[in-house]
């Protein structure tokens, strides 16, 4: 999309957002009900203490290394590099991360805020089911209370998580209502939030919602990208030229990509999912004649149609299958920063066989869009090129799912 500014002007405006009223460009804000202004503006104040607490950066850090993991290698992919030919291709790996997938980073980072607002009952949405296995991992580490939030119709997909949520001890609520996947989900929990606001802290899982839920999940997420930025001029000596990553809300994308906003060099891809292809409530791409409006407590790009109405969505995965995408990655496409293309559900199941014949690296079906994407582009592109893809999480949970397409 053409910028609103020429890129040089944009880039010095980057990483200033969002602004003190939690908006990227005409996109963010604070839309929801009154009840949650107050515990909204207390959770940005909390955290903006904790930004400049050394105690809570070397506990997190802590945290994140002994307990999740960090950091996860950047693997150069050379087997899938002979194959397609063109690009060097690296793997961020957060599929090794504990829980298997990026989830875990933002969940510790946000425990340990509901800990200083001495919160102690934890709610949360999940739709892949990773954000909510990495918040019940996370409640059972510091003896929360733990309820999530599901649709149904991602509980039948995604079951394995269901019972892995369990076994740490968190309660799973089904939800029935309209398409009973992420989107009824979310709404689910805010209710939740409303009426218990005095002792119960909402996670959410990516960089939606009403601010400062984006910010915060972005920061959480940024550990990606600076240890992608890192290894990879350790590895190489200079920075990539292309990153790839898929987007539903976009926490794994944002935080792959924010690091290098200021890097006019670097290209960013953002992959989201084209389902059957663009046809109304067959895909969530929401960039292909998505509309501005406002869902869930913040004003982004969402799928609506003339009268103003949230259209169905579908993905073949669960975690991409939203109607709106955090409003970040909207004011990176208006700006024209991030480039955001789809891939189907056909091209992503063939990326998820192919890593794994290639590679031996099963990956989640949200990540294979992004491979998707690599598989298209990497051919056409020059041997020098350096790729990075965020490989944000493992395909264990969809083994099953995608076993009927494939095998």
């Amino acid at each position: 999309m053409q910028g609103l500014w020429p890129m040089s002007t944009a880039i010095a405006h980057l990483l200033s957002f969002p602004d003190s009223t939690g908006h990227f460009g005409r996109f963010g804000g604070r839309f929801v009900p009154e009840t949650l202004m107050a515990p909204l503006q207390e959770l940005t104040d909390a955290y903006e203490i904790a930004q400049k607490d050394p105690a809570f950066h070397s506990e997190l850090e802590q945290l994140l290394h002994d307990y999740a993991g960090r950091p996860t290698p950047l693997y150069f992919a050379e087997r899938w590099t002979e194959r397609l030919g063109g690009a060097k291709i690296y793997l961020k790996r957060e599929d090794l991360l504990h829980t298997g997938a990026h989830k875990i980073n933002n969940a510790l980072g946000q425990i340990l805020l509901a800990k200083r607002l001495g919160k102690k009952r934890i709610i949360a949405e999940t739709g892949a089911g990773q954000h909510g296995v990495a918040t019940a991992t996370v409640c059972a580490r510091f003896g929360m209370e733990c309820i999530v939030y599901m649709g149904s119709v991602d509980m039948e997909r995604q079951a394995l998580n269901v019972v892995r949520m369990r076994l740490m001890g968190a309660e799973v609520r089904a939800v029935t209502a309209g398409q009973a996947t992420l989107k009824e989900a979310v709404n689910e929990a805010m209710r939740d939030w409303v009426a218990s606001v005095d002792h119960t802290h909402y996670i959410l899982g990516s960089a939606l919602g009403a601010h400062p839920f984006p910010m915060i999940v972005r920061d959480f997420q940024r550990v990606i990208g600076i240890e992608a930025r890192q290894q990879i001029l350790e590895k190489e000596g200079r920075l990539p030229d292309v990153l790839v990553a898929c987007v539903g809300g976009g926490s794994n994308a944002i935080g792959l990509f924010h690091p290098f906003l200021g890097d006019a060099q670097v290209r960013m891809i953002g992959v989201e999912a084209g389902g059957e292809g663009i046809l109304p409530e067959r895909h969530a791409a929401r960039f292909q004649g998505g509309k501005l409006g406002v869902l869930q407590g913040t004003k982004t790009r969402l799928l609506a149609n003339d009268d103003g109405q949230i259209e169905l969505t579908h993905s073949v995965s669960a975690g991409l299958d939203y109607a709106a995408v955090g409003p970040e990655h909207a004011y990176l496409e208006d700006i024209g920063r991030v480039e955001y293309p789809y891939a189907t559900d056909a091209e992503a199941l063939a990326a998820f066989k192919e890593l794994a014949h290639c590679e031996g690296i099963i990956p989640a079906l949200e990540s294979a869009h992004a491979l998707a994407h690599v598989s298209k582009i990497a051919p056409s592109l020059p041997p020098s090129t350096l790729l990075i893809a965020n490989l944000s999480g493992r395909g264990d949970k969809d083994v099953e799912q995608a076993a009927r397409f494939l095998l």
